[in-house]
């Protein structure tokens, strides 16, 4: 697989409402597929977001739009392009971070939560200087991230409804 330059396709999710935004480093293949977030079947971030709610598991687009927005999270990524081997946060390069404005200026969002350890990296590089809101890095709920099981990722992913 080639590397190739990628602008991201998805749109930030948030509403009035939100108040804390949960942001990924970049849509894998599978999400930039279904044009959401969080889109390959083995990421746990619905099923822990669904449990941490006390709600059903959404399974469509609008489930999860709905599940998120009721809860008062927003959601994008702290990468607006990139060049990219298939999926690999290992070789993202030539970074350009998105601008989180559009969310911060119409929302109630004052904490923001990186999922992962890419995401935090790159908004603090990138896009901290601009808002100066510090984020919380938490751990990716990718299926890479083998040492953490569902139970252990709701232990410190609760933080976000504190």
């Amino acid at each position: 697989m080639e590397a190739e330059h990628i602008v991201h396709p998805i749109p930030p999710l948030y509403d009035e409402n939100s108040r804390v935004l949960v942001l990924g480093s970049f849509p894998s293949i599978k999400s930039r597929e279904a044009m959401f977030f969080y889109g390959h079947p083995q990421n746990r971030f619905w099923r822990l977001l669904a449990l941490l709610c006390g709600e059903p598991e959404p399974k469509t687009v609008e489930e999860k739009k709905r599940l998120a927005l009721s809860h008062g999270v927003a959601m994008w990524d702290s990468i607006h392009s990139c060049t990219i081997v298939g999926s690999s946060d290992s070789s993202v390069r030539d970074v350009v971070p998105n601008d989180l404005s559009v969310i911060l200026e119409n929302s109630r969002v004052e904490k923001i939560f990186c999922n992962g350890a890419l995401s935090h990296r790159m908004y603090m590089k990138h896009i901290y200087p601009n808002t100066g809101i510090a984020a919380v890095k938490l751990p990716s709920t990718s299926p890479a991230n083998a040492a953490f099981s569902l139970d252990r990722l709701a232990k410190c992913w609760k933080v976000i409804f504190e």
